[in-house]
């Protein structure tokens, strides 16, 4: 039957609505927060069996729209339909009763738990549970959409993707048939987003309808049939993908035209500021996570560390910052060695830090703006005196970096760190590291969860920093991120350095090799 009024439509396609109907009407949504409008008149329509993109700023919008529909917020206004009936979602309960589930950017798990346990949590009534029963359906549903999880994995054992699996399948054990994906592949590597996108493409295959946000423009190209494009809460367009440029939709998004290439002059290298010298470092299970490398990282250059997820960059990085000890060898800054000094003092000798998690290390949730972008500064003028706080210099230089980085939120300076978007967590911390003036930035995966407006002005304010002599460390999973500001690129394979190559005299494929560990010629 529903076979017959989809060729209807299409034959038909004036008859509209009356024959083909959506599975999701959110038509005329308001919601405002304090100081800001987050969603101001949005209508989303999306189709049975159809993978649907939203794509906005950060701060645009997409997740609070999202959150409506997934009963975290209430809207103001405007009305929701399932199915084509008028419904009322006051919960993820009633979310869940209509067959609604969210896959959310920063995942809802208990680590000490198994994938079972987690996913059953909420599901199972009573006193007693049948965790042998529940194991089985979990892995028949694994099975069939090619999830491969076991069920008595523990999550803290697991990959961030297999976590996001684990996420997929709460969803899908709860039967839910349109599932909503919030920056999925924000914290995945390059092999985990392929394999996410093939397993969107299963679902949607089965009769599942998938809304997905993401600032990725090549992932909605690569499985998304339409996308609402929003900016700054108000609906800006719905295109078809297929027959959309991603410059058109990028455009759209940001509402000028955005360049996908940093444009730098050529590298002139002064002094050494790193050297990091046969440095070997214990990983989290007590076995060499680095061994025996040596790196030197000059003023005036950008040195990209490009490598599979997992295989040394966070415990290099942890090293070079404090936040992990040596083993051996030995790491010199400004030619003094710093390998035992504490992470304040290296701050105060000039080393910036982009961290890799920025909700963990970045940031301190609980706390307002103000406080974060200070949080290493405040002891020095004009912060301080005598051990007093000096509140109007901290306002004024937290509302200099807010204005520059573009960093919104609804009260401003004084917001809470935890209420930003993720995009916003991140614009504000590359702000504070960048005003900091550092001689040396370490910039660990600078636009994970930046929309393509927001990574073309960090890249260049990146480029900018190595424009004034500056030294730059990047470490980024996405090779082309690589490419576009490296200068040199050292190449870490199972906590060993490959080789070092110039950027632009080496292609992708040269570099995805040295990245499975084959070093030049054929050598393992």
């Amino acid at each position: 039957m529903k076979a017959a009024l989809l060729q209807m439509h299409r034959e038909c396609p004036q008859m509209g609505e009356s024959i083909l109907s959506y599975v999701i009407e959110m038509l005329g949504i308001r919601k405002e927060f304090p100081g800001i409008v987050a969603n101001d008149d949005i209508t989303l329509q999306v189709e049975e069996g159809e993978i649907h993109a939203i794509l906005g700023e950060n701060g645009a919008g997409k997740s609070t729209l999202m959150s409506i529909l997934f009963g975290l917020y209430h809207a103001d206004r405007g009305v929701i339909k399932v199915r084509g009936r008028e419904v009322s979602i006051k919960s993820p309960n009633d979310a869940f009763d209509l067959g609604i589930g969210m896959v959310h950017q920063h995942f809802q798990l208990v680590h000490n738990f198994t994938v079972a346990e987690n996913i059953i949590m909420g599901k199972e009534g009573g006193f007693v549970y049948d965790i042998r029963k529940a194991s089985k359906k979990i892995k028949e549903i694994s099975e069939r959409y090619g999830l491969s999880i076991e069920p008595d994995m523990v999550i803290e054992d697991i990959t961030v993707g297999m976590q996001q699996r684990v996420e997929i399948l709460k969803m899908l054990y709860r039967d839910a048939d349109i599932l909503i994906f919030d920056e999925p592949t924000a914290v995945l590597t390059p092999q985990e987003i392929d394999e996410l996108m093939q397993i969107m493409r299963n679902l949607a295959a089965e009769g599942k309808s998938i809304i997905l946000i993401t600032h990725k423009l090549d992932e909605i190209k690569a499985v998304a049939k339409r996308c609402t494009i929003i900016r700054r809460g108000r609906l800006i367009d719905v295109v078809d993908v297929a027959s959309t440029s991603v410059e058109t939709m990028a455009a759209a998004m940001v509402g000028r035209p955005v360049s996908f290439k940093v444009e730098k002059s050529p590298c002139h290298p002064g002094a050494p500021i790193l050297e990091i010298r046969n440095l070997s470092v214990m990983n989290i299970k007590k076995v060499l996570g680095v061994k025996d490398f040596s790196l030197t990282v000059h003023s005036g250059e950008i040195i990209g560390i490009a490598g599979v997820d997992g295989n040394g960059q966070s415990e290099l990085i942890e090293a070079i910052t404090g936040l992990r000890k040596a083993e051996s060898g030995s790491i010199i800054f400004n030619g003094k060695d710093i390998t035992t000094l504490s992470i304040e003092e290296r701050n105060d000798m000039g080393l910036g830090h982009i961290p890799e998690d920025r909700q963990k290390r970045g940031l301190i949730l609980s706390a307002p703006l103000t406080s974060n972008m200070v949080i290493k500064e405040f002891r020095k003028a004009p912060f301080s005196a005598h051990g007093i706080l000096d509140y109007s210099s901290i306002r004024e230089y937290s509302e200099k970096i807010v204005s520059k980085f573009d960093v919104r939120s609804g009260e401003g300076v004084d917001s809470l760190a935890g209420k930003l978007s993720g995009g916003n967590q991140q614009k504000a911390i590359i702000g504070r590291e960048i005003t900091a003036d550092p001689d040396l930035l370490i910039a660990v995966q600078p636009t994970r969860g930046l929309d393509v407006g927001a990574i073309e002005f960090i890249h260049k304010q990146l480029v900018e920093e190595r424009e004034r002599g500056k030294a730059v460390l990047l470490v980024s999973f996405e090779l082309d991120e690589i490419f576009n500001l490296s200068d040199k690129i050292a190449v870490i394979s199972g906590g060993e350095l490959i080789d070092i190559v110039d950027a632009s005299s080496t292609d992708e494929h040269a570099v995805g090799l040295m990245m499975a560990g084959i070093r030049k010629g054929g050598e393992n």
